[in-house]
């Protein structure tokens, strides 16, 4: 497989309307896909990459060789959307009463689970990478047409 024009994904809850719009919308920054948590490829990736998956949004960067979850996901996302540092700040520090909030609004019946760091990329989930951006390629193309 050639390599994606992303060079991070976002893994999010896509049964959550909240959480669907906001990974559209970060698919303004160009070099950002997103998947939803439910997809195979998801999966996958968070398996090889946590021995397990997480239900957590999770930012994946190839380029950086770092994996970020929940309020760290966040703080990162916050971060690359040029939103000031004191945005940023209250995301990662508010960042469990957040996810409360859209979930109960959602009516997700979970809560995030208890993973909040950033880690290196294991060469396991590095090697379905791919496979994890093309989804995300797959998706934006699903969207545009729509």
């Amino acid at each position: 497989m050639t390599q994606s024009q992303y060079d991070a994904v976002l893994v999010y809850d896509g049964e959550c309307p909240y959480c669907s719009v906001a990974a559209r919308a970060l698919r303004r920054l160009r070099a950002i896909g997103a998947v939803s948590w439910y997809d195979e490829e998801a999966q996958a990736l968070l398996e090889a990459q946590f021995g397990e998956t997480p239900f957590s949004m999770v930012l994946v960067d190839r380029r950086r060789n770092r994996v970020y979850a929940g309020r760290s996901a966040a703080e990162e996302l916050a971060e690359r959307a040029g939103t000031p540092g004191i945005v940023s700040s209250l995301v990662r520090d508010r960042y469990d009463d957040l996810a409360r909030a859209v979930g109960a609004a959602s009516g997700r019946g979970r809560d995030p689970d208890d993973y909040h760091d950033v880690y290196p990329l294991a060469e396991d989930a590095a090697a379905l990478f791919d496979d994890l951006a093309a989804r995300a390629v797959d998706e934006a193309e699903a969207v545009t047409r729509t």
